[in-house]
């Protein structure tokens, strides 16, 4: 069961991590954007990672201030429910 979390969560970050260059590629194109609101979900739904790393490598979203304090808070809201359910299954001692 842990091999299957790992790896689904491990697909949502690559998800995330091309939504976030696509959307960037559709900036420089000025054709229709990716919603914030999307790329911001998806970094919740466990792709932080795939989300902070894009943001690098694509230099996407970095200037934006609104967006960055968002995905801080995102980053925060996503340790502090996996700690939360870390701690009700019994792992964190």
């Amino acid at each position: 069961m842990l091999a299957t979390t790992l790896y689904a969560v491990l697909a949502v970050n690559v998800v995330t991590f091309v939504t976030f260059g696509l959307d960037k590629w559709k900036a420089r194109r000025d054709a229709q954007r990716i919603p914030e609101s999307w790329l911001l979900g998806l970094s919740f739904a466990t792709g932080l990672v795939g989300g902070w790393v894009a943001m690098s490598t694509f230099r996407h979203k970095t200037r934006k201030t609104s967006f960055r304090v968002r995905m801080y808070l995102v980053s925060i809201f996503n340790v502090a429910w996996l700690l939360a359910w870390l701690w009700w299954r019994g792992d964190l001692a």
